[in-house]
């Protein structure tokens, strides 16, 4: 069972982390063979020794009586195993409560959770996680082949110490088996810092020890070492550490007792976005489809089945840790209670319930009993995950733990926008395998998103920087909304990327509108601040209020309907999907997730508003507009030296993405969910060729152009590195800073899908047909915008000369090495106006007064593409 969803069958549904995050899948399980895992020595061997009483092997321990009673003496401890639990299932979950601080590895993290069981072999006690990923209910037969055919996972072994108690029919087992790295840690360890770090078993031990009826839980403290650290070589050791050759890592691990009565599931919808645990029922051979996916909910009953509003029997909790500022706890509680109002629409008051953990708390809330909430911290952390452990039976939700990273005072901000990537190369990379699309980097960019909105509303003079105060008002909301967005993902939804397309543009500057409704039609989109242009009337700034999405999706999910009704009444709930204001689109539809393109131009992170192209080139306007102003003021005294360069580069962030927003119009698809025989729309739709020109002449005018990215001279040279830290370097280079998005908007107008789909595009469009825009147009109209000064005859500047290679290189390795994604006639489209540039270049080339720059970089060019087209010829 683990941490949501997998999208798999074996491996004892290790269910994902559902955080924003959206679609985990299953991690691998510890190798029996890992030496971490199986006890070393002669006690591990069957037979070695004769089992001693039960009563002599824990003389003068003490015990803790609990679902599994667990036994102490000194740094020795003891797990006593009921007979008759064996091979009876319970959940096993794994959280990291302690780490290094980054690239990945972090504390407070929700991990790997299984249905796990004991099986004695001998002597031995096998810990299995179970295979729940292929099912034949009532086909017995058929049950016994698919366990034939599908195994179970060691975890691991342990020796059996005692001979059964007399009275209570159990046995003891060595816990140490929980000092061998179970959830595979170190193969993230190795992933984030290339180095194989060794488990130390010696120096790894038991920090506490709880139990209770329905859990019993055991924290441990693991030692991860290497003898030494390279001299030379991809290694990259931690920079957190006082020594990088060791560090510590904590693990909290819960034995928790399953649902006796499993909860009724409810069947996933693909019209809305929950998570979901899924199965393959080959006992339902009239069904086409075998797969199974049950959404992923909490049980929430009525107390008053009777009453349209009651209490339920039993809330969804949620403990705020203590670890959380006191002066975020007000904005952390009001995020979770705000999902009150849409479970108040289906009948419940009171459904969640938010309660402070003591600061003598002897508990942990990463323990399988307590949902919560906490903050983290680290060199490069700045996501927020709203994780959830789930029982695959039945997709019913166990356990969450929301884990949020410290990026939202402006210290933090500005610590965590230097040091990531800065100190640390690597950034986010260490991800549970198999779980990378699980991490949800809504805090990071809203919290980015809030940093670019300061900087303009503060030089409009709308905002005193110089007063801390003044943006704790938008501190809070944020704080907040992203806690309402983690909240819903433990609630069992996923991301909705289209959520911000539902408000019209013109109600966003409706302060009336916009604080009665939000900015956007749900709360699981990642939400743009919204800014309105200088001049222009200003709605709300952020979305911090469900949207009817939000609503609609619980409703689902939680309505309590008749079993005997159920599937009508579903099926009727779904069927609303047509309604505007309910679109639905997830990570694989925006892209950039499970290495799916993303072909939709509803479908984004960080947009607003029903036009999203129009979007961005507001976008591109508060960036100028920043800059402009920027440039005019003079700091005053005493402000950070950093500032006046962290203004320009917040610009340079969201040129970037008004960029990637821009180029998913040319070749793009808008699409709908809608089932086969509920809707007359069809599920693609072409972008209109006249938005696709639209959005390319955006890109060739905006983006590529030089005149878009000048500043003052005097401006430039008064940017200072930091000087303390040494987080920058040197001088700004505007080139280098808008290099990666024009970069990235290459990538995307000259790969295989967008290539695919103009080709394609006359069949869509039927009678219109003429009208569509060709992929020869998008490649010459490309090609003409980059190397316009051949035309011109004119010097080429730096920024133009890097914007050039980068379609250059691009252009020449398609040529000479191909690409199976790249349909041949775009190949030969590519060739055709390679031809055409080298007949340019060779003009160009001749002009002997243009500077020695721009003549190297002429020579160079046409030596290259020369070379690629002598090539291709060849591959042809």
């Amino acid at each position: 069972m683990s941490m949501r969803w997998w999208a798999g069958g074996g491996l004892a549904v290790l269910l994902a982390a559902g955080g924003c995050a959206t679609h985990p899948v299953a991690p691998a399980a510890a190798s029996a063979a890992t030496p971490a895992a199986v006890p070393e020595g002669p006690a591990a061997r069957p037979g070695a020794t004769a089992l001693r009483p039960f009563d002599e092997v824990v003389r003068g321990a003490t015990v803790t009586p609990g679902f599994f009673p667990l036994w102490r003496k000194d740094e020795r401890v003891w797990i006593e195993v009921p007979l008759a639990r064996l091979e009876q299932p319970f959940l096993l979950s794994a959280n990291v409560a302690r780490s290094v601080g980054e690239r990945g590895l972090y504390a407070g993290q929700m991990d790997a959770s299984w249905v796990a069981s004991f099986r004695r072999v001998g002597q031995q006690m096998q810990l299995v996680a179970r295979n729940l990923g292929y099912r034949a209910d009532g086909n017995a037969p058929l049950q016994e082949a698919l366990e034939q055919a599908f195994s179970d996972s060691l975890l691991a072994s342990t020796p059996v110490l005692s001979t059964e108690h007399p009275e209570r029919r159990s046995v003891l087992v060595d816990a140490s088996f929980l000092l061998g790295d179970l959830p595979g840690y170190a193969s993230r360890i190795e992933a984030a810092f290339r180095l194989p770090y060794n488990l130390d078993r010696t120096n790894s031990f038991f920090e506490r020890t709880q139990a209770h009826a329905e859990m019993s839980t055991l924290a441990v403290r693991l030692h991860f070492a290497t003898p030494r650290l390279p001299a030379s070589g991809p290694a990259r050791p931690p920079v957190t550490t006082p020594d990088a050759r060791s560090f510590f890592v904590g693990f909290v691990y819960s034995f928790a007792r399953l649902p006796e009565q499993p909860m009724r599931p409810r069947r996933a919808d693909p019209r809305l976005g929950h998570f979901t645990d899924a199965h393959t029922d080959l006992a339902a051979e009239e069904r086409r489809n075998p797969r199974v996916h049950y959404i992923n909910r909490w049980r929430l009953e009525k107390r008053d089945p009777d009453a349209p509003l009651s209490e339920p029997v039993r809330p969804i909790v949620f403990w705020l840790d203590r670890n959380i500022p006191e002066r975020y706890r007000a904005a952390v509680a009001a995020g979770v209670l705000e999902w009150n109002k849409a479970f108040e629409r289906i009948g419940f008051r009171n459904a969640l319930v938010v309660r402070q953990q003591p600061a003598d708390a002897d508990w942990d809330t990463l323990d399988a009993r307590h949902a919560s909430i906490r903050w983290y911290v680290g060199a490069d952390a700045t996501y927020a995950r709203g994780p959830h452990h789930s029982d695959p039976r039945t997709g019913e939700i166990l356990d969450a733990d929301i884990a949020i990273a410290d990026v939202f005072s402006r210290s933090s901000r500005r610590f965590f926008a230097e040091e990531a990537g800065a100190r640390t190369p690597g950034g986010q990379g260490a991800a549970r395998p198999g779980h990378e699309d699980a991490q949800c980097r809504y805090a990071a960019e809203v919290a980015a998103e809030l940093d670019f909105a300061l900087d303009v509303l503060e030089v409009r003079g709308l905002l005193d920087a110089a007063t801390p105060e003044a943006e704790e008002a938008f501190v809070q909301e944020v704080i907040k909304g992203t806690v309402m967005h983690e909240v819903g993902h433990a609630l069992g939804l996923k991301h909705n990327f289209k959520g911000s397309t539902v408000v019209p543009r013109e109600r966003l500057a409706d302060p009336d509108y916009t604080r009665a409704h939000g900015i956007s039609g749900s709360v699981m989109d990642y939400n743009a601040f919204n800014l309105a242009l200088a001049g222009e009337p200003q709605g709300a700034y952020s979305h911090a209020t469900l949207g009817p999405y939000d609503y609609w999706a619980i409703e689902y999910a939680y309505k309590p309907i008749d079993p005997g009704r159920e599937a009508e009444e579903l099926a009727r709930i779904a069927a609303r999907s047509v309604e505007p204001e309910l679109a639905y689109a997830d990570d694989h539809d925006a892209g950039g997730y499970g290495g799916f393109e993303g072909i939709d131009p509803l479908a984004n992170r960080f947009d607003l508003g029903d036009d999203p192209l129009a979007y961005a080139a507001r976008r591109l306007r508060l960036s100028y507009e920043l800059w402009q102003r920027v440039q005019e003021r003079e700091p005053p005294s005493g402000e950070d030296p950093m500032r006046q360069r962290r203004l320009l580069m917040n610009g340079f962030r969201q040129v970037a993405r008004a960029a990637e927003l821009a180029s998913k119009y040319v070749g793009g698809m808008v699409q709908v969910r809608d089932l086969p025989g509920t809707s007359p729309r069809r599920t693609y739709t072409p972008v209109d060729p006249a938005r696709q020109r639209e959005a390319l002449r955006l890109l060739t005018t905006g983006l590529f152009s030089t005149d878009s990215f000048r500043f003052r001279p005097e401006f430039l040279s008064s940017l200072p590195p930091d000087y303390l830290d040494r987080r920058t370097e040197g001088p700004v280079s505007v080139p280098d800073a808008v290099l990666g998005a024009q970069a990235a908007a290459l990538d995307r107008l000259l790969s295989g899908g967008v290539a695919r789909r103009l080709l394609d595009l006359p069949n869509y469009l039927g009678e219109r047909a003429a009208q569509a825009i060709s992929l020869h147009e998008v490649y010459r109209t490309v090609q003409d915008a980059v190397w316009s000064e051949l035309r011109a005859g004119t010097d080429i500047d730096r920024l133009r000369r890097n914007l050039q290679r980068e379609h250059l290189r691009r252009v020449a390795v398609l040529l000479t090495r191909g690409s199976a994604e790249l349909p041949p006639d775009a190949l030969s489209l590519l060739r055709y106006n390679a031809v055409h540039l080298q007949a340019q270049l060779r003009r160009a080339a001749g002009n002997r007064r243009l500077s020695v720059e721009t003549q190297a970089h002429l020579q160079d060019s046409l030596a290259l593409l020369g070379e690629a087209l002598k090539a291709s010829m060849t591959r042809s």
